[in-house]
């Protein structure tokens, strides 16, 4: 297999999985090459089970996981290069933080396991608690030493799972350095979210899943773009908005206003987003209307991709 300066691709070509009656994921193809790439979607997305194969942990009910061509299930050469962290609980609570690292690097059959081991965990800032139980570590300090436990055999390819749940905001940027500067040697860095932020700080390309699908792939800035553009929904509560809708449609920045007298507001579709919010203060301090209330009523995740989906 590929060194971690030798880039290595990860091929996911036509991809099912199914648990009984349900579809986890449906049909997905892309591909993942060196550097950072965020995998985008809310919970329930099929981000989870995509990992799980990609690391070998699940084979697909349909289709091929790859990498390098090498077919990944039930494949102990193509492990050795992959580093994984699971969302999930995937330590032991009775071993000390520096016996499950080395459990790690041990199963690896590293060399020099004790070495490999101290290095992991200092590149995570963990050495000052590695002699603490796992049971005893906070949410933030178990994902730091699953995380050296990812690194022990200094593999080509990582696939992280909601890697910054429960960290601190300094915890976070220090992952964030270290998935960086991986990501620049030329090693393959898949994470999911579900958090836009943690996506757009980091990740160079993203792939986006919603309900099992494959929604959009691309460039982050190309994506958010495509997210601003949508159709906003609006709630807007004023002294007059009778008077305000009638001013709203006027102007072609809405899509349709709709009145709510029964909660005595507005339902307003915005077509363009940054003219809208330039525009409602303007022909509301015009006509002399007060507003009370103005808030998205569509601003979720599951909104947002679903209208990826469906472009």
């Amino acid at each position: 297999m590929s060194t971690p300066s030798g880039g290595s691709t990860l091929a996911i070509d036509a991809v099912s999985r199914w648990f009984a009656n349900v579809v986890a994921v449906n049909d997905v193809t892309m591909s993942i090459g060196p550097g950072i790439t965020g995998l985008l979607g809310p919970n329930g997305a099929g981000k989870s089970t995509l990992i799980n194969m990609l690391g070998g942990f699940l084979p697909p009910s349909a289709g091929s996981v790859t990498l390098n061509g090498a077919t990944i299930w039930k494949n102990p050469d193509v492990y050795r290069v992959i580093g994984l962290v699971p969302e999930r609980e995937a330590a032991y609570d009775f071993l000390t933080g520096w016996q499950f690292v080395l459990a790690n690097a041990e199963l690896h059959g590293l060399a020099s396991p004790g070495d490999a081991a101290r290095r992991a965990l200092e590149a995570v800032e963990m050495e000052y608690a590695q002699e603490r139980k796992v049971g005893d570590y906070s949410k933030g300090m178990r994902q730091r030493v699953k995380m050296a436990s990812a690194l022990v055999h200094d593999p080509g390819v990582l696939l992280l799972d909601e890697p910054f749940n429960g960290m601190d905001p300094r915890q976070r940027l220090h992952l964030m350095d270290l998935l960086r500067r991986m990501g620049a040697e030329g090693r393959t860095v898949l994470f999911s979210s579900h958090i836009l932020e943690e996506v757009e700080q980091l990740a160079q390309h993203i792939e986006v899943m919603v309900a099992g699908r494959h929604a959009a792939s691309g460039d982050f800035r190309e994506i958010r773009r495509l997210m601003t553009d949508r159709p906003h929904q609006y709630v807007i509560r004023s002294d007059d908005n009778r008077a305000l809708a009638s001013a709203l449609i006027a102007d072609g920045s809405t899509a349709g206003v709709q009145m709510d007298e029964d909660a005595g507001v507005l339902r307003v579709q915005a077509v363009e987003f940054l003219r809208f919010t330039e525009l409602l203060p303007r022909v509301a301090d015009d006509a002399g209307i007060r507003l009370y209330e103005v808030s998205p009523s569509d601003e979720s995740l599951e909104s947002v991709f679903s209208y990826l989906v469906a472009n």
